[in-house]
């Protein structure tokens, strides 16, 4: 179901029971804010399942939400305090942890995650020096993609703001579908969206580069969630990958599970990415 919060908002239809966990039972509904990393039709398919597996665990109503960009899910995010359970890129969550006092619980359960560039399978370009003169589709200016692209770029001497046109698309796929459909040259994207892009585009696409690597998506809580329904959230989180129920809500954003996960590892994005534009003005 959609609800039309300013154009941006998702909801669970779960609904909420008499009888809330009491863990929980204080913060009903519970927001769960998406970074908009793909299109909200995708943020619906894709979060939809694991919004409604809390929902029934945790007894109450939780709401997905995004943001029309990343900018504003930034906004929201420090300034409003908006999401009580909160889905954000690496390089958001250090301000999101320091301004709005959003508490990591886990993180995706993988090694990492890098952004690649691509192009259409019958292109001439083949390395980064072929991209000189070239449009380079990319999300936004403050997505983690441009900013390990851009860093990716001028480590190879090359500068991304004079030598080629970087053009920015609303989300992951939209970056894809630039190159694609040959309204741009490149894409550039995160991996995890480019895997789960569909078949038929990727098989006609091909990787010309791979990034740095970084630790893969926190998930943080806000200061409406007290320290005991962080914990059972988290509980719940780290035991997805162990139960059938769990394993088919995983299937829907083809994560392997979730993990423990240090603030440390985060405090490190920085010296990866060089400087980052400001999140909120």
């Amino acid at each position: 179901m959609l609800l039309n919060c300013c154009g941006v908002a998702l909801c669970s239809p779960i609904a909420s029971t008499a009888s809330d966990s009491p863990k929980c039972a204080d913060t009903n509904p519970i927001i769960f804010g998406i970074l908009p990393f793909v299109s909200a039709e995708q943020i619906v398919i894709q979060f939809s399942p694991l919004a409604q597996y809390l929902s029934s665990k945790l007894h109450v109503n939780v709401r997905i939400e995004t943001a029309p960009d990343f900018a504003e899910f930034a906004r929201r995010t420090n300034e409003d305090r908006r999401y009580d359970i909160l889905f954000t890129a690496p390089h958001f969550y250090a301000s999101a942890n320091s301004s709005a006092g959003y508490r990591l619980i886990a993180s995706v359960d993988s090694k990492g995650m890098w952004a690649v560039i691509v192009v259409p399978k019958d292109s001439d370009i083949y390395s980064l020096d072929d991209l000189i003169g070239k449009r380079l589709a990319t999300v936004s200016p403050l997505g983690l993609a441009t900013l390990l692209v851009r860093k990716h770029l001028q480590d190879a001497g090359i500068d991304p703001d004079t030598d080629i046109t970087m053009i920015s698309t609303p989300s992951h796929n939209a970056s894809l579908l630039s190159s694609y459909h040959g309204v741009t040259d490149a894409s550039a994207l995160m991996q995890p969206p480019y895997k789960a892009a569909s078949e038929k585009v990727r098989k006609n696409m091909r990787i010309i580069a791979r990034t740095q690597s970084t630790p893969h998506i926190p998930l943080s809580v806000g200061l409406r969630i007290s320290d005991e329904c962080a914990a059972q959230i988290a509980d719940l989180l780290l035991k997805l990958k162990t139960t059938t129920d769990g394993k088919n809500v995983l299937k829907h954003n083809n994560f392997s599970g979730f993990k423990k996960a240090s603030p440390e590892e985060y405090e490190k994005i920085g010296e990866l990415l060089g400087p980052v534009p400001a999140l909120v003005k």
